[in-house]
């Protein structure tokens, strides 16, 4: 089956469970801190420009945002998280919306795949070592991405992978930039072979 990128859009930026879109197709989450680059990732993958909306501000996306690609694949930007900056209140909701995401969602099964990202210049946080160490647990598949790492050398790549201990539930783990795209077609082959698209 072919996939046409060209033919992507936001289907629906949902700020409550109940928004969740029914479209029965595989879905591919992106999970990361505020500022680590989902959407930029998103938008190097498909080659677009600013389909997914980068924000100056981290922290600012309050939504969970499902982008349809080609009716065949579902693109979900999850909330970013370890953002001081935000109120408590603006915290729990954004953790209940996420904790929504893989525990209320009605199509939880059509889950293939969540794209765990870690900023390669902060290397990895308490937060997302909790992260990954709930989707092993939920025994979900997942896969680790790097980004920013066009600002590393080989030594501090090879340090960054390192710093990480060892997750076994990892279907993989790709060096990304979304400057140089390096990582790209990497990330963009596994997430279909996993899909199996």
């Amino acid at each position: 089956m072919k996939i046409n990128t060209n033919n992507s859009a936001l289907l629906i930026s949902a700020g409550v469970p109940k928004q969740f879109p029914a479209l029965v197709v595989p879905q591919v989450a992106f999970s990361g801190r505020s500022n680590v680059g989902k959407s930029s990732l998103i938008n190097t993958l498909l080659a677009r420009k600013s389909l997914a909306h980068v924000s100056g501000t981290p922290g600012k996306t309050v939504t969970v945002n499902f982008y349809n690609i080609d009716s065949k694949l579902l693109l979900v930007d999850l909330p970013g998280y370890g953002f001081a900056k935000r109120t408590y209140e603006d915290k729990k909701r954004w953790s209940a919306l996420t904790d929504a995401y893989f525990t209320g969602n009605n199509n939880i099964d059509l889950l293939r795949c969540v794209v765990q990202l870690i900023d390669g210049k902060v290397g990895p946080t308490a937060d997302d070592k909790q992260m990954l160490e709930y989707l092993t647990a939920a025994e979900l598949p997942f896969i680790i991405v790097y980004t920013k790492v066009d600002k590393l050398n080989a030594t501090q790549k090879k340090a960054l992978k390192e710093s990480m201990g060892k997750y076994d539930g990892a279907s993989a783990e790709i060096m990304f930039s979304s400057e140089t795209r390096e990582g790209r077609d990497e990330v963009w082959n596994t997430i279909l072979k996993m899909c199996e698209i």
